[in-house]
């Protein structure tokens, strides 16, 4: 809205008023345009048109000046004096935290160059408050200073006028009695009258100290500061800023607290004792010592007389009061954050030569078990395990497993394998062995862990002392982790262990216990020592040397440590080797003098000579001693038995198919099938082989079959010719093993589907079974149906070994529990996983059962060495033997000189060389 200079009847107190000369009064006024003027849309009375002025009304731009020169030079600019509305302080503060000015248009740029605006208003107002509380400061201090200076005076003057008055007296010839007392009283007054005005000022001291922080407390809300970011002004309130920097304090400073503490004490105690000082005849060091011990002990305000020193006393007293809670409360937290820190596991292990397991997996169990026997005859062990779990939650799983320690204590830590600094904690540097345990889940992502951890091991500054066991999913990777790691890593495979496990269990009924039993500690195991007296000694003679061992290898220093099983009898111990044994521990054996068992007679078998064979090697290789040796083993034995095609099914599906595949493609005599039931479509099954490296068309033994279907469906398993099967493997199906209860359920369901069906089918024999079941029961027909074939059952989970080995009806391995045999001997010896290697390999050594016909006869009389002896002529190591009415077979046997009365029914576990057609 525009208006008329002329017409405005009411003159705006915001106007720009120009008065001519007394001249231009008595003169008409020349007729020009009429100059129109705007109001300003900023309120007549709001904070800015008071702070800014000269911004409240401009004429518009449109308007020319006055044209007349002669009035232009006249023109003032005038101001009336306009009322002010006076606005509250919280107004206030808030107007001057958010003002911002208005600039017109025309002039922005301008205000841009120059300094105005709520910076440069905060800038002037903190210099000017800056500016005023120095010169308080300054004054209030001069005026102490000249305090002190008069009373310093007064205290000079007051001695001389002191000394006047006894010489005065002392002329007058007064008594010296009177005179004494009459000065001491003078000395007295004088010392009162100068201590007043000391203990006034210290009691105003105290209190203004005190009223500081209740008064920055109240007021601090409006004061701020200003910080610039960029070109952008921004106004921050100085208790924030003030609680920021506290908490900044206490959180980057480990001994903020306590610090904290002190000073509060030593404020307490200090500003006590001002008070008490300016209240009490006290001297100030009595004083301080009297604040102490009200903070101490609250109830010594009690003894306070008069009601200047019972208030600063209770004052003091409530003061120590908050200072002990303070002092309590920190106290009480330090206590509780050692105790967490304990209790979650974030300490560190002083230990050496301890046993060091990485991760957390269903095979723990039976992994410390293992070690714990392991440890029994060195009177326990210290088995530290890291996780990344609770460990309060590990403490509690270990504190269920139902075994005893034998003296062996486990630590557990909470931690990642993949943080140098969580490896510290548990003294990785100084473990004489490192097992690394394989996730449940994805192979591929738990081998990739594995990796990651291994790398982080050979990563510590500081080294390791032992070597490191790791526990892989797949076999593809264990090139790989052998690249990284060298001859300081050892792997033990899972599935593959296991899968050629079960193939020799399903060719070889029983050996899954005699498994159990080797790679157990608790009955025997492998061991390799070196023994200097027997240097120079075949190898036969060695073999009888050991009353409580049984030697089965050498370990060839000249071979660069290389062990080889079941040498040649005529193979000389050279200085350096060691020997392979199988004892019950490393300190129960020792050789002794040959025992008279080699004039025993030899049994005649009947076998063709052995020919000798031309072997031509065409070119060189660095590793042509292995070769030598490894062709030397697999040299055609002198008597083979012709295998017969066999009939073999497996229910399940496993990652590592192919692998078992291959395996029984070299065991299994030509013309064997191989029948595969499972869910997995059949063109999926074969796209799976392929791409695990399966070449169909090179299988030269076995020819695959594949049926479709549940294993766990009746009707799906009828399908099949159950009883036509030499042996029937039931696997944990890879949809299920991430679970060991679930897949041992379906397997366990498979077993007695299978055995039902095969008890329907198959003739029932009248021959008493040597269970306790009768034949009339369920149990007692699917034991009979046990006797025409063989099932091995895959179970993860050791609680399901006692349903099995009660009922009898399969011959199980237990995949968990072999697997942490395994680790657990190679974490004692490193090198026995080269021996394992060798007898789960297709090529080399193995164990296998022998028939005792092969041996001697019906009821002959011969001792455990004799038996040994007559096995050497077919190139193999007796290792135990099972007598026909015993469920376990006996590794190691006891008095091995001692004759007894043998049958052929009887069976020998020996070490021998695979047979190949």
């Amino acid at each position: 809205m525009s208006l008329d200079a002329e017409d405005s009847p009411s003159p705006s107190f915001d106007r720009d008023w120009f008065f001519p000369s007394s001249s231009f009064i008595h003169e008409s006024p020349p007729k020009s345009p009429k100059s129109h003027r705007r109001f300003s849309a900023t309120p007549k009375h709001s904070p800015d048109s008071i702070l800014s002025k000269s911004q409240s009304f401009r004429p518009s731009s449109s308007i020319p000046p006055p044209t007349t020169s002669k009035y232009g030079i006249l023109r003032r600019r005038v101001e009336f004096p306009r009322p002010l509305i006076k606005p509250s302080k919280q107004e206030q503060h808030d107007s001057f935290l958010d003002r911002k000015p208005v600039v017109p248009s025309e002039k922005k740029h301008s205000t841009e160059k120059v300094s105005s605006g709520p910076s440069a208003h905060r800038v002037r107002f903190r210099w000017d408050l800056t500016i005023t509380v120095a010169i308080v400061i300054t004054a209030l201090a001069l005026s102490v200073h000249k305090n002190f200076t008069l009373h310093n005076q007064v205290i000079d003057l007051q001695d001389q006028i002191l000394k006047l008055n006894v010489t005065l007296r002392a002329c007058n010839s007064l008594s010296n009695l009177d005179a004494s007392d009459s000065v001491l009283q003078e000395i007295d007054d004088y010392d009162y009258g100068g201590d007043n005005g000391l203990k006034n000022l210290a009691l105003i001291v105290s209190l203004t100290l005190l009223s500081i922080p209740v008064l920055a407390f109240k007021y601090i809300d409006f004061v701020s500061t200003s910080r610039s970011s960029g070109n952008i002004w921004e106004a921050l309130l100085l208790n924030k800023q003030l609680a920021y920097r506290v908490d900044v304090f206490l959180s980057v400073r480990p001994y903020a607290k306590p610090l904290a503490l002190l000073v509060a004490t030593l404020l307490v105690i200090c500003l006590g004792g001002l008070a008490m000082f300016g209240v009490t005849n006290d001297s100030l060091a009595d004083c301080l010592w009297l604040s102490w011990t009200f903070v101490a002990d609250s109830g010594n305000h009690a003894n306070s007389e008069g009601i200047g020193p019972r208030l600063v006393s209770v004052s003091i007293s409530f003061g120590g009061m908050l200072i002990f809670a303070m002092m309590l409360g920190l106290v009480s937290d330090a206590i509780s954050e050692k105790f967490d820190s304990l209790r979650k596991g974030r300490s560190k292990v002083v230990e050496q030569n301890h046993t060091l397991i990485l991760g957390w997996s269903d095979k723990l169990g039976s992994l410390l078990n293992q070690l714990a026997i392991a440890n029994e005859s060195l009177g326990g062990g210290i088995v530290v395990v890291m996780a990344e779990r609770d460990k309060e939650e590990m403490e509690m799983d270990i504190a269920k497993m139902e075994f005893d320690f034998k003296g062996t204590f486990v630590i557990c830590r909470s931690g990642s394998p993949l943080i140098l600094a969580d490896l510290k904690k548990v003294s990785v540097s100084k473990a004489r062995a490192i097992i690394v345990l394989a996730e449940d889940g994805n192979a591929d992502q738990s081998d990739a862990r594995a990796l990651r951890t291994v790398l982080s091991l050979i990563g510590v500054k500081e080294g390791l002392k032992g070597h490191i066991v790791v526990e892989l999913s797949d076999l593809d990777n264990e090139v790989l982790l052998k690249l990284v790691g060298g001859d300081l890593v050892e792997t033990v495979v899972a599935h593959d262990v296991i899968g050629r496990l079960m193939i020799q269990c399903a060719r070889q009924p029983g050996l899954a216990q005699i498994w159990e039993d080797i790679l157990g500690f608790e009955n025997c195991e492998f061991y390799i020592k070196r023994w200097p007296q027997l240097h120079g000694m075949q190898f036969e003679d060695i073999l009888i040397s050991f009353p409580d061992a049984i030697p089965c290898g050498i370990k060839v220093a000249s071979f660069g440590g290389k062990i080889i099983l079941n040498p040649e009898d005529s193979y000389v111990l050279q200085e350096g080797d060691e020997v392979l044994v199988i004892a019950e521990d490393d300190d129960s054996y020792a050789p002794a003098a040959l025992p008279t068992v080699k004039e025993a007679s030899f049994m005649h078998i009947a076998q063709p000579a052995r020919m000798p064979q031309k072997i031509l090697l065409c070119g060189w290789r660095r590793d042509i001693d292995d070769m030598i040796v490894v062709w030397r083993g697999s040299l055609p034995k002198d008597s083979i038995v012709p295998k017969p095609a066999e009939r073999i099914l497996f229910c399940g599906w496993r990652r590592d198919m192919e692998d078992m595949i291959m395996v029984l493609d070299a065991f299994l005599a030509q013309g064997s099938e191989l029948w595969m039931f499972n869910d997995v479509p059949e063109k999926e099954r074969e796209r799976k082989l392929i791409d695990g490296g399966l070449d169909l068309s090179r299988l030269e033994n076995i020819q695959l079959v594949n049926r479709e279907g549940n294993t766990v469906i009746r009707r799906h398993l009828e399908s099949l010719p159950l009883q036509s099967f030499d042996s029937i493997l039931i696997l944990a199906d890879e949809s299920v093993e991430d679970s060991a209860m679930q897949a041992d359920s379906r397997s366990l369901a498979t077993l007695l589907l299978i055995r039902d069906i095969q008890s329907k089918r198959l003739p029932m024999s009248n021959q008493v079974h040597g269970g306790s079941f009768s034949q009339d029961t369920w149990i007692g027909e699917m034991q009979q149906a046990s006797d025409k074939s063989v099932i091995i059952s895959e179970i993860l989970d050791p609680r399901t070994k006692n349903l099995l080995s009660m009922s009898k009806i399969s011959d199980y391995v237990l995949s968990n529990e072999l697997v942490s045999m395994a680790l657990a001997m190679v974490a004692e010896d490193q090198q026995i996983n080269d021996v394992l290697k060798e007898l789960f390999a297709e090529e080399g050594n193995e164990l296998q059962i022998r028939q005792a016909d092969l041996y001697l006869f019906e009821g002959e009389e011969l001792s455990f060495y004799e038996v040994l002896i007559r096995a050497r002529q077919r190139r193999e190591i007796v290792i135990g033997y099972r007598v026909s009415n015993a469920e376990r077979a006996v590794i190691n046997p006891p008095a091995k000189s001692e004759r007894r009365r043998w049958s052929l029914k009887d069976v020998f576990v020996v070490i021998a060389e695979k047979e190949w057609e």
